[in-house]
């Protein structure tokens, strides 16, 4: 199955990235996961959107011909970052790139909550009806003090955080074949 991992930082050292190559490599036997990153989605404009830039036509290409979506998510004071916000903007306009799309989300961060916050709001955004991907339904990944559970390598070293992650893959496969 072919899953665009949308990585909701555009820092470089990002751990969400760090998390969906780790994913890459890990479930390749399962997912083959294209990422795309937001860096270079322009600022979103009712006064371009008629004519996207080539940074948002290239982004919603790549989520449009997904046949599954994956947000890799952190947390910036208690929510979503900005760049990401305007990413999923983008995507609800012409297109509906999302609607109807198999989707799970998974997140880190340093501190203990791992992205919880920012994932209940990313679930609320992405609720709205020009969005409505297919959401993986109990099956929150939240993974906190991600620093000290990453190798130099940026394999997840933490038994009890890879067995879980198998197990919501696994969900995530089963739930593409229903819904598909």
């Amino acid at each position: 199955m072919k899953v665009t991992a949308i990585i909701g930082s555009n820092r470089k050292e990002s751990y969400n990235l760090k998390l969906v190559k780790y994913m890459q490599k890990r479930y390749a036997d399962k997912l083959e996961i294209e990422i795309a990153l937001i860096n270079d989605v322009e600022m979103f404009s009712a006064d371009i959107e008629e004519n996207p830039p080539k940074g948002a036509m290239d982004f919603k290409m790549k989520v449009s011909e997904a046949e599954a979506v994956l947000f890799a998510v952190p947390e910036y004071n208690f929510s979503i970052p900005g760049a990401l916000k305007n990413a999923i903007d983008w995507m609800s306009r012409s297109g509906h790139d999302l609607k109807d799309k198999p989707t799970f989300i998974v997140g880190s961060s340093m501190g203990v909550l791992g992205s919880v916050r920012a994932q209940m709001h990313l679930r609320e955004i992405i609720s709205n009806p020009t969005l409505q991907p297919k959401l993986l339904p109990n099956n929150e990944v939240y993974i906190g003090a991600i620093h000290t559970k990453l190798n130099e390598q940026n394999e997840i070293t933490d038994e009890g955080t890879v067995a879980f992650l198998d197990s919501v893959v696994g969900n995530f496969v089963e739930f593409y074949n229903k819904v598909k």
